[in-house]
C-alpha cells in the first residue's frame, strides 16, 4: 500500500512541472488589441489566427482562465506577425484550441512592393553616397 502512495506522489510531483505552461506575449503581440465587443467596422481583413494551448495534462485540467488567457496571447503574437494590429474571436475555447479573426484597422502600414519606387536615379544635381563594403 505505502508502494502505491509513494508512486503515486512520485508522478504528481512529475507531472507538475508539465501542468504549469506559459504563454508569454512579444513585443509586437503585446500591441494587437482584442475586439472584445466584435467592432472591426473599418478594418481590413488580415487572415486567419488558429492557437491551441495544453488545457489538460494526465487527469488535470487546467484553469479555463489560464487556457483562455494563453490563447489570447498566443493569437495576439502570431496576428503581429501576419502583420495585423487586431483580432476578434471567432468561436470559444474547445479541448484548448480557438481560431480568431485578424484585421488591419489602421495602426499597421502592410509594407508592399512597389515597382516604380525602385531603381529611382538620383537628380544629377545632388550627391548620392554609396555604402563602404569593409572587407
Amino acid at each position: 500500500m505505502r508502494k502505491v502512495a509513494f508512486s503515486t506522489l512520485l508522478i504528481s510531483v512529475a507531472l507538475l512541472p508539465a501542468a504549469c505552461t506559459w504563454v508569454n506575449p512579444t513585443v509586437s503581440g503585446g500591441s494587437v488589441r482584442v475586439a472584445y465587443d466584435g467592432n472591426v467596422s473599418g478594418c481590413r481583413d488580415a487572415g486567419t489566427v488558429s492557437v491551441t494551448v495544453a488545457d489538460k495534462i494526465a487527469f488535470y485540467h487546467r484553469s479555463e482562465l489560464k487556457v483562455r488567457d494563453e490563447l489570447e496571447t498566443m493569437a495576439r503574437n502570431e496576428a503581429a506577425q501576419l502583420p495585423a494590429d487586431t483580432i476578434k474571436p471567432l468561436n470559444e475555447p474547445s479541448d484548448g484550441a480557438q481560431r480568431f479573426q485578424a484585421y488591419v484597422c489602421g495602426r499597421v502600414q502592410v509594407h508592399q512592393r512597389d515597382a516604380s519606387r525602385e531603381q529611382v536615379p538620383p537628380p544629377q544635381d545632388r550627391v548620392q553616397t554609396f555604402p563602404v563594403k569593409e572587407h
